[in-house]
């Protein structure tokens, strides 16, 4: 039988351990996958309340009814209405949707207090963002992403459209998903000030000029749909491939800025 090591006298913090409990005085981190599943979990089912759900289904609804109306109204199903009604959600249905839950899953927990319980854990602040981040597409891409690539085929259904649709819809949602977590930790009233950055700066302020709309994801998105369906769009003034990288470095950058200011924030 293997017994306890004695401590040494000449180090009296020095405890006895057994010898197949090294470290028992350590907390033991949780492997960080499994720290993301649950974190992710637990802030999905936060985020998805009654009131939020309805306001996101209603937005959809509202997109698929604008769909239909254009089915109607123009029978030969041209790919210059399909081009709009992808460019419409592109600009206000995918950001602002995004906007609601994403800001909410990080920033309702701080306001409320509940955000120490995340904080306090021992895991890196990025994973609670991440996790954010996550939760956040993972609802908006079926409430919000499919409804539109389905009612864009019901248009039409070039090919190309659907591409476009799927690419830019795929990059927007990211995109905007981690900008909105990053306003959420940020910001006290990330709702307005979300609101405020989509609806001045990108829909007015970026149709300035070139230079304006480069600083525009809302510009980045465009191109895509403009390259692939061969259509004229405002704002569509880069190059095919620096559509694609930019909004994926912005994902980056957003995601990074939102776990420095998570780790160096004082949760009360």
């Amino acid at each position: 039988m293997t017994t306890p090591t004695r401590p040494d006298p000449r180090h009296p913090d020095q405890g006895p351990q057994h010898p197949h409990q090294p470290g028992s005085g350590r907390r033991r981190r949780p492997r960080l996958f499994t720290a993301f599943r649950a974190e992710h979990g637990l802030l999905l089912r936060a985020v998805t309340t009654r009131g939020r759900m309805s306001a996101i289904l209603l937005l959809a609804g509202i997109s698929i009814f604008a769909a239909l109306m254009v089915n109607m109204s123009d029978p030969w199903n041209t790919l210059d209405a399909g081009v709009d009604y992808v460019n419409s959600n592109l600009s206000t249905l995918i950001p602002v949707a995004t906007l609601v839950v994403g800001s909410a899953t990080l920033g309702t927990l701080r306001d409320d207090g509940s955000l120490v319980y995340l904080w306090l854990r021992p895991v890196p602040s990025w994973l609670h963002v991440l996790s954010a981040w996550a939760a956040t597409v993972t609802v908006i891409l079926p409430l919000v992403g499919a409804p539109v690539l389905l009612a864009t085929a019901m248009i039409h259904s070039e090919p190309d459209l659907l591409a476009a649709t799927l690419v830019a819809g795929l990059l927007g949602i990211t995109t905007y998903s981690a900008l909105a977590v990053m306003i959420g930790v940020r910001f006290n009233r990330a709702l307005p000030l979300g609101l405020v950055y989509i609806l001045i700066w990108e829909g007015f302020i970026a149709s300035a000029g070139d230079t304006a709309a480069k600083l525009s994801v809302r510009g980045y998105l465009r191109t895509i749909l403009s390259d692939r369906v061969g259509v004229d769009l405002d704002l569509a003034v880069v190059s095919p491939t620096t559509a694609i990288v930019v909004p994926i470095v912005v994902t980056a950058v957003a995601l990074a800025y939102a776990s420095h200011r998570l780790a160096n924030t004082d949760v009360p």
